[in-house]
C-alpha cells in the first residue's frame, strides 16, 4: 500500500511513517518545516521522501494521514481532499497496526517515552519486537510477535488502539483542552485499560490509577508496601540508581540503572514486570538496564568544557519538577539554570502557577514566549509567558537574539526544557561556549 504522511516530521508521525515503511508500504510525506529536526533521522535512514511544497503528484491509490497540528484549511490537506484520496486520522492508522501484533500499550501522563524505551530494549534483546517511541524512533517487522507502543491520551487517541498488555505509569490533569476535568481523564483511562486482552501493569502509588476499576489481571507496582511489586533498598547517586524488587512478598532481583530520579525507577519497574510475565530472565534485564540508552531529548547530556547542557522534553509541571530533581541528584555541586519554552496557550493557562513552582526549584529560569502550532493566541486573551514570569523568584525572558545571557552560567548546568523546538538556542550557546573557551 501507499501512504502519504502530512506533518511527517512530527515526533509521532515520523515514527508512524517509519513503521509503515518497515511493514512493506511505500511511504512519503509533507512538512512545513524545512530545517532539520531530530525526528527525521529515521526517515532519512529509510530514504523516505519529504516534500515541502504542493507541486509533486500523489497517486490515486494513496492513503493520506495527517498530524492534528495541521488545520483542515491547510493547503496540502485541501489538495488531497480535492483529489478524492482516502484520508485517515493518524491515530486510526496506528490503531490498524496495533491489531497486527500483540500490542503492549504504554500510557500515562508522564514517563511513557522512557518506559516504552526500556521495555522495547529488553524485549528486542530477548526475542525481537516492534516499537513506536514518541521521540521519533521506531521499527517493525511482520515476523515479530510484540509491538511496544507509546500510547498518547491526547484527544483520546489511544482509544483507537487494541492492547494485549497495558502499562499505566500515572494519571494527572493534562490536555485539559481535550477533557472536561480529571474525572473525565480517569474515566477515559478506565475505558482504555478495559480493552486489554491479557494483563495490565499499573503504578499503584498513583491515587488516580488506583481509582480504575480494571477487569483484566493486574499487577500494581511502586514504593508503597501495599503494591504487588514493591521497590526497596533504593539508592540514588551521581551514577544513577540501584534498587531491589520484591513481587508478592518474594525477592525477585536487584537492578542498577544509569538514570536519575525516583520516577525513572518506576518506569524501569513497569518494563521489568512486563518482561517477567513474557518469560525474560532477570539476568538479561539487568544487563539491558545497565547499558540502557535513553530516548532522544530525554535527559540528554552534553558537556562543553566544564559546562553541562541537558536537553529534555519536559513540558508539564510534574515533569519539570522531577527532571530538575534528577539534575540535582547527578550534579549536586553545580548551580542549575533552566531554559523553558512553554508549549500551548491552554497548558500555560491551566498550569502557570504549577509551572512557576516547579521552575523555582532551579537557581534561575530563562523563559521564552509560548510556542504553539495547534492553537491561536487570539483565542487565549491575556495568556502569555508573563503569567509564569511574574511568579518566578529568579527569572527573566530570553529569545534567540539574547542567548548570550546564558554565559552567566558557564561552568554550571543549563537545562533546556520543552516539547517545542528549542534546538537553535542550545546550538547557539554551544557555539558561544566553544568560542569563549
Amino acid at each position: 500500500m501507499k501512504y502519504y504522511c502530512i506533518g511527517i516530521k512530527g515526533a509521532g508521525m515520523a515514527t508512524l511513517a517509519s513503521l509503515l515503511y518497515d511493514l512493506g508500504n511505500e511511504v512519503s510525506g509533507y512538512d512545513d518545516v524545512e530545517e532539520f529536526k531530530f525526528t527525521q533521522v529515521g526517515l532519512e535512514e529509510r530514504n523516505i521522501p519529504i516534500f515541502y511544497d504542493s507541486l509533486h503528484p500523489i497517486s490515486q491509490d494513496t492513503i493520506v494521514t495527517y498530524s492534528k497540528a495541521f488545520k483542515e484549511t491547510h493547503p496540502e490537506l485541501v489538495r488531497v481532499r480535492k483529489q478524492g484520496l482516502v484520508v485517515k486520522e493518524y491515530n486510526e492508522v496506528v490503531g490498524d497496526i496495533t491489531r497486527m501484533f500483540e500490542t503492549i500499550s504504554v500510557c500515562g501522563t508522564h514517563g511513557k517515552t522512557t518506559t516504552t524505551s526500556i521495555c522495547s530494549q529488553i524485549l528486542e534483546r530477548a526475542m525481537g519486537c516492534n516499537y513506536f517511541i514518541g521521540d521519533g524512533s521506531g521499527k517493525a517487522s511482520p515476523d515479530n510477535q510484540y509491538f511496544v507502543l507509546e500510547s498518547d491520551e491526547f484527544n483520546r487517541h489511544f482509544l483507537n488502539y487494541s492492547p494485549a498488555i497495558t502499562i499505566i505509569t500515572n494519571i494527572e490533569e493534562e490536555h485539559m483542552e481535550c477533557y472536561h476535568d480529571l474525572e473525565d481523564i480517569v474515566n477515559t483511562f478506565q475505558t482504555f485499560v478495559n480493552k486489554t486482552k491479557r494483563f495490565a501493569v499499573l503504578c499503584g502509588d498513583n491515587a488516580n490509577v488506583r481509582k480504575l476499576q480494571v477487569s483484566c489481571p493486574v499487577t500494581y507496582y511502586g514504593f508503597d508496601s501495599e503494591n504487588d511489586a514493591v521497590i526497596r533498598d533504593l539508592v540514588l547517586s551521581e551514577k544513577g540508581a540501584s534498587f531491589a524488587l520484591w513481587i508478592r512478598g518474594e525477592f525477585f532481583s536487584s537492578f542498577e540503572i544509569p538514570l536519575y530520579g525516583k520516577h525513572m525507577v518506576l518506569d524501569a519497574v513497569a518494563a521489568i514486570l512486563v518482561a517477567k510475565e513474557l518469560g525474560v530472565e532477570p539476568s538479561l534485564m539487568q544487563e539491558v538496564l545497565r547499558e540502557f540508552h535513553p530516548a532522544k531529548r530525554r535527559f540528554a547530556i552534553e558537556e562543553v568544557g566544564n559546562t553541562v547542557l541537558i536537553d529534555d522534553y519536559a513540558h508539564h509541571p510534574t515533569e519539570i519538577r522531577v527532571t530538575l530533581e534528577a539534575v540535582r541528584q547527578k550534579y549536586p555541586h553545580k548551580k542549575l539554570a533552566v531554559v523553558f519554552k512553554p508549549n500551548t496557550y491552554s497548558r500555560t493557562k491551566d498550569f502557570y502557577v504549577a509551572f512557576a513552582e516547579a521552575l523555582n526549584t532551579a537557581d534561575h529560569c530563562f523563559l521564552t514566549e509560548i510556542d504553539c502550532n495547534r492553537e491561536r493566541q487570539e483565542d487565549y486573551p491575556g495568556v502569555s509567558s508573563k503569567l509564569i514570569l511574574d511568579l518566578l523568584t529568579s527569572g527573566e525572558m530570553i529569545d534567540e537574539a539574547s542567548v548570550s545571557k546564558l554565559l552567566k552560567y558557564q561552568g554550571e548546568v543549563i537545562c533546556f526544557m520543552s516539547c517545542a523546538s528549542i534546538e537553535h538556542m542550545r546550538k547557539e550557546i554551544i557555539h558561544l561556549l566553544s568560542v569563549k573557551s
